[in-house]
């Protein structure tokens, strides 16, 4: 198989639950019980995969996909995620 022919990898988007092309998602994090953007995938640790707008933001926030896919226990810091994002989640709301 040549290189052109390399396939890209898949994720779910924890908002949504459809999957997407890796390099169609926003990769986050857990960062002492705040979740981060890792806008470049490769920060340590546990991550999950978002479409970045603001209505999967709000489908995992409504969810609390965020805890779950990162395993949180408690109240979960989404602000970084939601900053990251505006103005359209701070408009659409």
């Amino acid at each position: 198989m040549s290189a052109e022919c390399k396939m890209e990898p898949v994720r779910t988007c924890i908002g949504c639950r459809s999957r997407a092309p890796r390099s169609s998602l926003l990769r986050v994090v857990s960062q002492n019980s705040h979740v981060v953007a890792d806008v470049t995938a490769v920060l340590p640790g546990r991550g999950a995969w978002l479409h970045p707008t603001p209505e999967c933001y709000r489908l995992a926030v409504r969810k609390r996909a965020f805890g779950r896919a990162l395993r949180l226990h408690g109240e979960v810091d989404t602000g970084n995620v939601e900053n990251r994002l505006n103005p359209q989640v701070m408009t659409n709301e």
